[in-house]
């Protein structure tokens, strides 16, 4: 495996992990919320960063098991799907 595609594999496991944390850490700034009678986090944001983050976690999990093409368009299926949630929910 060459040297760029261990930095892109390795970009897509980090990127992957923050998408899972940042779904975490959603889901507790909408529990805090709601228990302190706030409408927090719309229901579309929590579903969209819910999904992303599944999607994110199902895509590194190929990319870490397949040495082949496919694991690198898993891997540059995450970089993607990262910009994508960065657009939609955050520059917005």
């Amino acid at each position: 495996m060459s040297t760029g595609e261990r930095v892109l594999r390795a970009t897509g496991g980090a990127l992957c992990a923050g998408l899972a944390v940042l779904a975490v850490v959603l889901i507790a700034v909408w529990l805090l919320a709601i228990s302190h009678d706030d409408p927090g986090p719309r229901a579309r944001v929590l579903v969209g960063h819910l999904a992303a983050a599944a999607v994110a976690v199902a895509l590194q999990r190929v990319a870490d098991r397949r040495p082949d093409r496919l694991g690198r368009l898993a891997a540059t299926g995450v970089l993607l799907l990262t910009g994508a949630v960065v657009a939609l929910f955050w520059w917005t």
